[in-house]
Formats: structure tokens, sequence, C-alpha cells
């Protein structure tokens, strides 16, 4: 009984260009109370496999949050057996707006001490006591209303390239950093304030909006399905778009489209750009935003340094690499001092000083 994925990402892109077929990428979350994680995790591990689904997906004792890929023509499959779970039979099912084959390579399924971590250790927090969930239209409304707060509760590197009109994004570079940032900032306002909250596809702020109801917070609101849910909405109603540039996708497509604006820079030359790429020296690695004059330019790499070392012959760059581990650049997402443009975000510090 296999387990766990056996191919490497390149025989599975064989497999997949193959096969010749449509597939799926597709998100959902669901937090529950789970008994048996890894049960669980071996359960669905054995049915996705049968069926050629692929992702990244997390289970843990307070709930599953998984991203994948599904052929098209198992997409009625894989639902109804998703429904045969009772926490997730009818679970909303965020699917891409920009579809891409090779979103994902591997089937991983992961027992997690948390599916969203975020440092907090308070068993009096229920993270399923939530805030009220808006739809588009609502949500429309209430960013326009001059007593909402709205707030961004994905990382940097992620707001950069794509946000709501008039939203707060805090220069944080996890979820956890944003929890009691947020908390502090708006803590005069606990009754004052309508919070407004925003992610990918909603995970991040439903856990954001049950941890500052149990801090007190009275009126606090998340936008239902996150920015991919919005997307769909604002298509099929006809409604305004309102927000700017890309959302980042933790997937090989890195990011799909909103909107037209084009709202980051090239961080080599500030050069409008928002295309997220990895240095190609894999010593390095680091994620920043070039564009494709610095592309050809700079060969991929972020800097000379990295250039001159990705033109070695594979073997020497191996050795050059033995014992060495990972630059700390490939946790900085674009932060490095050699990265002349990097964005500095708007604080929430700054935000809140200029409201009555």
């Amino acid at each position: 009984m296999q387990l766990y994925n056996n191919l490497s990402n390149n025989e599975r892109a064989d497999l997949i260009k193959k096969a010749g077929k449509d597939r799926l990428t597709i998100s959902f979350y669901k937090y529950a109370k789970i008994g048996n994680p890894e049960l669980l995790r071996n359960h669905l591990f054995i049915f996705w496999n049968s069926i050629d689904v692929l992702g990244r997906i997390y289970v843990a004792h307070e709930g599953i949050n998984a991203q994948l890929s599904v052929p098209a023509a198992n997409f009625n499959v894989f639902k109804a057996h998703l429904d045969t779970i009772s926490f997730l039979e009818h679970v909303r099912l965020n699917i891409a707006i920009e579809q891409d084959m090779f979103s994902f390579l591997k089937l991983k399924v992961k027992v997690r001490a948390k599916i969203v971590a975020d440092g907090l250790n308070d068993d009096t927090f229920d993270v399923t006591d939530i805030g009220t969930h808006v739809d588009a239209e609502k949500f429309n409304e209430l960013i326009e209303d001059e007593n909402t707060v709205l707030v961004d509760m994905r990382n940097h590197y992620e707001s950069e390239i794509g946000h709501f009109k008039n939203a707060v994004t805090p220069d944080v570079d996890t979820f956890r950093d944003s929890l009691d940032l947020i908390e502090d900032q708006l803590k005069e306002h606990k009754e004052s304030k309508k919070l407004v909250m925003y992610c990918t596809g909603g995970i991040r702020c439903e856990k954001a909006s049950a941890y500052y109801k149990h801090k007190g917070f009275k009126n606090v609101y998340q936008l239902e399905g996150g920015i991919i849910n919005y997307a769909r909405q604002v298509s099929t109603l006809g409604l305004e778009n309102k927000f700017l540039g890309k959302n980042f996708v933790f997937d090989q497509r890195r990011a799909e489209k909103i909107s037209d604006e084009v709202i980051a820079q090239c961080h080599q030359c500030g050069a409008p750009a928002d295309i997220h790429v990895n240095c190609a020296n894999e010593a390095c690695h680091l994620l920043f935003i070039q564009c494709d004059s610095c592309k050809e330019t700079m060969e991929n790499c972020c800097s000379s340094s990295c250039m001159e070392i990705n033109r070695l012959p594979y073997e020497q760059q191996k050795a050059l690499r033995k014992g060495q581990g990972n630059s700390n650049d490939i946790f900085k997402k674009g932060r490095a001092d050699h990265l002349p443009y990097k964005k500095d975000l708007r604080n929430i510090f700054e935000t809140l000083q200029k409201q009555p």
C-alpha cells in the first residue's frame, strides 16, 4: 500500500505532458476537530493517489488545508469522495482563476501541529468561533465605510504584487507576526471600528477573525473564500473589482492576474514588474521580483556573484555548496540588502495615526 510519493518532479511532469489532459487547480480548507490526523492523512493519500491528485495538503487536530491539482475528468469523483467525509461534505472549493497543468507535481499530505502556524498557545481560544463572512458585494460596501479598517492578512511579498484598495498591508514575514501587531495597533478600536480582513483563500483570516473575537473585538468580518472567490464573484455578478494587481499563490504559477494594474516594481532596476522568480543559483534561491530585461541581463540571478556561480559547471557548483547549507537569503523573500528596489510596505502604525 503506497502512502508516499515516489516520482520526481521531472518524471511527474513527463507523465502529465504525455497524458495531455486538462487539470484543475483547487484549494479548500476546513477548521474542525480531528481526533486522528494520521488516519485521515493516510485515507486521503490512498484515494487521491488512485485518481491522480497532486498537491500540498496539511492535516492537523484543528482541521485541513489543501492546495491541489486534479484531472478535470476526475473532479466529480474527487468531490463525491470529499462528501463522504462528514466535516468536508459540501466544503467550498476555490477553483483557480488561471489554470496550469503543472501547478503541482507531487502529492504531499502531511500531518502538522496546526494547518496555519500562528504561534499561539491558548487553550481557551476556539478557532471555530469565527467572525462574519461577507461576499464580494458586501465586502465592496464595507471597505468604502470610513469606520472600517481593512487589513491584508498575508505576508509582505504577497501584498507587494496585489492588494485591495485602501488596505493596510502589514510589513510581516509570517502570519504569526501579523496577529500581535494588528491586535496591538487596534486595541483602542475594539468596539468602534469594523475590522475587515482578507487573504488568498480565506484560511488565514478565518483563524484571525476567531482570534480577534477571542480578544474582545466586536465587529469582525472576513472576505468569504478570499481573493480567489472574490475575483470569481466580481466576474460573474458584474461588480466593481476593487483588487489591484495579482494574487500571489503557493504553487508553480506563483500568481494569477486579478486586474490589469502592475503595482510592484523590479527589485533590481525599479521598472514596473510583478513576476516573482527564484534566483537561478541553487545555493541562493532567493524569491524576488524581476523584470524581463533584468532576467536576460542577470541570467535569472539576483546578483552578479550568483550569476558568476551559476555559470560554473554543475559539479563545481555542487562542490562549492557542499556543507554550506542554504544562504539565509532563501528566507528573505525580496528583503535581501543587495536588491536596491525592494519594497517598503505601508505600516499599520502610520495608517491608524491618520485616522480620527
